[in-house]
């Protein structure tokens, strides 16, 4: 059964995707020959050492400001997703980039978007799911950029956020235990791999939910994870290890998962992007507490595995192991925690 799962992830689309972030990986790395390093990402001094406001590689920039952090983030959305159902795609793109906000123990400020349409009745859409998602996060959209005179549609949402403490993508350390936490109570999209738990929500639920990651890290209960995006929790895992410097081995069974929807094989839920879903590395003495935080808000979560030092992901069930991912040999995005070099 593992290896067939384990081959249905290695060629999924959406973990593969990933390995176009070592583009902007390779020229970020400040490595001889990987471009303008310090145009790109930072300034050097006169020693030629480049020097950045924030680590590479995590769902957003975090960068230190007063007592904490600002946060920064963007994201794209895919062009076959934006065609096909473009209002959704508009609370989409507000939806997951509050949710790279607070998978970091943030809080967000306001977003900015860049929307190109060919024409004013393309734009409308994408314009009522951005305001539908701004008004359910109470996140306001504060500027960006419209033209209803292109040759082809295309959207992308920034958002900025403030955090005090960090949730991050390389803290995990071996003997952390992996928590799932997904909001089970949604339904799959009619032809997306996505998992909504969003649109049909209570805006105040929806709010207090997320306020769950903040508090975790706030209490000094997690500072490792990421949200679980493109890739599911198949994809958002290896990013995890390979940030980290760390391997893991998932329990594939233990993953929270809807007990009534047919055809959902465990493969697809591995790599199903939820609105409401969190991949956490926790230190075994503060899992207990983690679990039940998310338990009071009726988000189902889960002790799934652990992070070890083999820098593999490795799948188990039943029994059974199979390697999924060597990031020593084969790198995903090329954003590598120091524990990895």
């Amino acid at each position: 059964m593992l290896a067939g799962i384990a081959a249905e992830l290695r060629g999924a689309l959406g973990i593969l995707a990933k390995r176009d972030v070592q583009i902007p990986a390779r020229y970020l790395s400040g490595k001889p020959g990987a471009g303008d390093a310090a145009g790109a990402g930072g300034a050097s001094d006169a020693t030629g050492a480049v020097h950045r406001p924030a680590a590479l590689g995590d769902d957003c920039a975090a960068i230190p400001d007063g007592d904490g952090y600002l946060l920064l983030a963007a994201e794209g959305i895919w062009p076959t997703f934006l065609e096909g159902d473009p209002r959704f795609a508009g609370y989409s793109a507000v939806m997951v980039n509050v949710s790279d906000i607070y998978a970091m123990g943030g809080r967000p400020i306001a977003v900015v978007d860049v929307v190109w349409g060919t024409s004013a009745g393309a734009l409308e859409p994408v314009w009522e799911g951005m305001v539908a998602a701004s008004r359910a996060y109470g996140v306001p959209i504060v500027g960006g950029h419209t033209s209803a005179r292109s040759p082809y549609n295309a959207l992308a949402v920034a958002i900025a956020g403030r955090a005090r403490r960090l949730i991050t993508s390389f803290a995990a350390r071996p003997g952390d235990v992996l928590v799932a936490a997904i909001d089970l109570r949604g339904r799959m999209h009619a032809e997306h791999p996505f998992w909504n738990a969003s649109t049909a929500t209570d805006p105040a639920r929806l709010r207090g939910d997320l306020e769950v990651l903040p508090a975790l890290a706030e209490a000094g209960l997690c500072d490792a994870g990421k949200d679980i995006s493109m890739g599911g929790v198949a994809g958002t895992l290896l990013m995890l290890l390979e940030t980290s410097g760390v391997g893991a081995v998932l329990d594939v069974a233990a993953v929270p998962r809807p007990g009534d929807v047919r055809d959902l094989s465990i493969a697809r839920w591995l790599l199903a992007f939820p609105s409401y879903g969190f991949l956490l590395s926790v230190r075994p003495d503060a899992a207990g507490a983690v679990l039940a935080a998310f338990a009071r808000r009726g988000i189902a979560s889960a002790a799934v595995g652990a992070v070890d030092g083999s820098r593999r992901l490795t799948l188990a069930a039943a029994g059974e192991r199979q390697t999924l991912w060597d990031l020593s040999a084969e790198p995903l995005t090329g954003f590598a925690g120091e524990g990895a070099r």
